[in-house]
């Protein structure tokens, strides 16, 4: 019997092959039903022959270390597999139907290879292995590829929704500002002025965040215009601020006079609103929430406390994850979050080139610590910074 190898039974049977793939696809709906034969068979024909010649190859260990680990992607164009899952997702397939595919060209190949009836082809033990991890391998690149595209879609539908929101979001806090400012209507409805003017500002920081989110999938990141400052100043102005949209709320700042740093001062009231209304959403109204402010020759320290219950080691670890929702249970309900202000908040720390940690425990409650550098590298020292009072600053 001469021992063709599995190499030669695809090139050979390819037709026989990708008609057995066919019936099996064309049992997938609803996307399957509205193909022609060219779509259906469109990349398996491809990822058939690269197989088999791959095959037919002798494969060093190291060549199947950097096959499997994906090594080289930069210097090669798209493969068929990675073609295929673009043409797949564009067709609507589910990325369950499009694995799916893999499974049943796998079958297709080696069902039809053991059982052919001429008897001309053996069955190799090392082929089969090879096989195996060739349709793996590519099965890999569809997913990975399927993902990215998804998730890159994803992100634009939130940067275009974020940015069509921003309009008819400042219509109405504008409108709103415009009644509350009027002094010729009944006091009611300066009330229901101003409750849409918060509502509305509340929404437009959550599509800020939302932006902001999808910057940091689709472009290089948060971007930071960074200039000197005095950094009490603006913390100071965020805690105010909190302090009146919740009166309910003790909230108590701790800090020096000044503390002069180069920083991006919309961005860091920004990370530190964030953090402050999580302490607020999650805190014990019965305790206060303390800002703190420390300096040291090089690094600036901001800290958010607040005694709410602690938060389980396994949610601290995803906590700045984006889009997690952590649940804490209080007098009202279940308080749920999307997550996305935490994550602003740490990537804005990065920008800054600073780190971020959280901890949490029922004695000291939780706390958010953000440490940074006053000076920034890339930036030269001031020769005259001076504070508020008119003072040379120390750097």
């Amino acid at each position: 019997m001469k021992n063709h190898r599995l190499s030669e039974f695809i090139h050979s049977d390819m037709e026989r092959i990708l008609q057995t793939w066919e019936d099996f696809a064309r049992t997938i709906e609803p996307p399957a039903l509205t193909m022609d034969d060219v779509e259906l068979r469109d990349h398996a024909r491809q990822m058939l022959h690269a197989i088999a010649d791959d095959l037919a190859t002798t494969q060093t260990s190291a060549e199947r270390t950097a096959k499997s680990q994906g090594l080289g992607k930069r210097e090669r164009a798209d493969t068929a597999a990675e073609t295929h899952a673009e043409a797949r997702l564009l067709s609507g397939y589910t990325v369950v139907q499009l694995v799916s595919e893999y499974r049943a060209l796998r079958s297709s190949v080696l069902t039809l290879w053991i059982a052919d009836e001429r008897k001309e082809y053996a069955t190799d033990v090392a082929d089969i292995t090879r096989f195996n991890e060739a349709i793996d391998q590519a099965l890999a690149e569809s997913v990975a590829r399927y993902e990215s595209m998804v998730k890159r879609s994803q992100n634009m539908f939130l940067a275009i929704l974020g940015h069509d929101l921003r309009n008819p979001l400042g219509t109405v806090v504008t409108g709103s500002q415009l009644i509350m400012a009027a002094v010729d209507i009944p006091p009611k409805y300066i009330l229901v002025a101003t409750r849409m003017y918060n509502s509305a500002k509340r929404m437009s920081k959550l599509v800020s965040d939302l932006i902001d989110f999808t910057r940091t999938h689709l472009g290089p990141g948060i971007p930071i215009h960074v200039r000197q400052g005095d950094l009490v100043q603006v913390c100071e102005d965020v805690a105010n601020e909190l302090r009146t949209s919740q009166p309910e709320m003790q909230i108590d700042f701790l800090a020096p006079n000044s503390i002069e740093a180069i920083f991006d001062g919309a961005r860091i009231g920004q990370m530190l609103s964030n953090l402050a209304g999580n302490a607020i959403q999650y805190g014990n109204v019965d305790m206060p929430i303390t800002i703190r402010l420390q300096r040291s020759d090089d690094d600036v320290v901001i800290t958010v406390n607040n005694h709410g219950d602690p938060i389980d080691a396994d949610e601290l670890a995803r906590i700045f994850d984006p889009l997690v929702r952590i649940a804490a249970e209080s007098g009202t309900g279940e308080c749920t979050s999307l997550g996305i202000g935490l994550f602003i908040s740490r990537e804005i720390v990065h920008a800054h080139a600073g780190h971020i940690k959280v901890s949490s425990s029922a004695q000291e409650g939780t706390t958010f610590t953000v440490t940074m550098p006053r000076l920034p590298a890339g930036f030269s020292s001031p020769a005259t910074g001076r504070n508020r009072a008119g003072e040379r600053a120390a750097w």
